[in-house]
């Protein structure tokens, strides 16, 4: 065969792969999540329409370019949150959204209108475009295990699932007693930004944590705000929640916290890929594979990596117990990595790196 002919073929078959597939678009492409989620989506064979704030920013979105497949399906188009209509160009045409971006979050002197604000308008903004779009099949949307965690009322006896919710009243007690504001460090999520000391609910969110109570706040009313709209407007919507997020990063910054919830990234990249091909997936999906005390972490990490400057005693504070029901999405043949694999990616990449040697 002639390699004319043969790279015909080939390009032909690319092309039924990514009709097969569709057209999907992920928001706030270049995030730390969203990449993974770009990548695994190339992998699968879809035609990736990414949505960034400067798509000529090569520091930024250098990454996605070198993703397999993104020189023949991955398109960036430029995309505000806070723009209406700024969608329109990227979602239309698309079978699936998937909802990654997020206000970044830094000190400010105005929480409600920098990070509150954002949160929710962007959303309902995604949301407005996905309503323009006849083409749309289903929209998958990033939230947070922050979202369902942040309460006073819960028996710590029965794991929390995705029918539970963060009291937003708390949340609200809590802004008050703000009185310190802290840095974030560059490409961390929001997710790792735990309390120092919350006898209220010991569950990451911190009377001392500005940043993190509004943080909750903004993902648990931005998360509201899209039921709303799409029970509304009958768009099909599916949430998930990923807790702590572990594994290949690109920052040696890690931070202790009391007992939380550990995911490992790639699982949750192929978790809002399964909730949007599973014709039966609805709802809400928690999304975290090991619930660990700080000293459980502190303990397996001393004796897996004993060359690492792991800290040997805490701060005693009063935590509640809890525990994470994971098996809505279970149900649906999805299996979680191990604490180990999460850990050992993560070591690996930090050596790889040179953070680590």
């Amino acid at each position: 065969m002639k390699l004319e002919n043969l790279c015909l073929r080939r390009k032909k078959m690319d092309s039924k792969v990514v009709e097969l597939k569709g057209r999907v678009c992920v928001t706030g492409a270049s995030g730390f999540l969203a990449s993974w989620l770009v990548k695994r989506l190339l992998l699968s064979g879809y035609h990736v329409i990414g949505t960034v704030r400067d798509p000529g920013n090569e520091k930024k979105v250098g990454h996605l370019w070198k993703l397999e497949g993104a020189k023949e399906r991955l398109e960036l188009v430029k995309a505000d949150l806070m723009e209406e209509g700024s969608f329109d160009e990227a979602i239309m045409g698309c079978h699936g959204v998937f909802h990654t971006a997020s206000p970044v979050l830094k000190p400010s002197s105005d929480p409600k209108a920098e990070i509150l604000q954002p949160a929710i308008d962007g959303t309902l903004n995604v949301l407005r475009s996905c309503k323009k779009n006849p083409s749309m099949r289903r929209v998958v949307l990033t939230s947070s295990s922050s979202t369902m965690r942040a309460r006073d009322d819960f028996d710590p006896n029965i794991p929390l699932d995705e029918l539970s919710w963060s009291s937003i009243e708390l949340c609200e007690r809590l802004q008050g007693r703000v009185t310190r504001r802290y840095s974030i460090p560059d490409r961390v999520l929001p997710h790792t930004l735990p309390a120092k000391n919350n006898r209220v609910t010991g569950l990451g969110i911190g009377s001392d944590h500005g940043i993190s109570i509004w943080y909750v706040l903004s993902k648990t009313l931005a998360e509201k705000a899209a039921w709303e709209f799409c029970n509304k407007n009958g768009i099909d919507l599916v949430t998930v929640l990923p807790s702590f997020l572990i594994g290949p990063s690109e920052t040696e910054k890690f931070q202790f916290h009391g007992r939380m919830g550990y995911v490992h990234i790639d699982d949750v990249a192929t978790c809002h890929i399964l909730v949007f091909e599973h014709k039966n997936a609805n709802g809400r999906y928690l999304c975290s594979s090991t619930v660990l005390d700080i000293d459980e972490l502190a303990s397996f990490l001393s004796k897996r990596y004993p060359y690492l400057p792991i800290p040997k005693r805490f701060e005693q504070v009063e935590r509640p117990y809890y525990e994470f029901n994971t098996s809505k999405v279970k149900s649906l043949g999805f299996e979680f990595k191990s604490i180990s694999e999460m850990f050992e990616d993560c070591i690996a990449s930090l050596k790889d790196q040179g953070y680590l040697t």
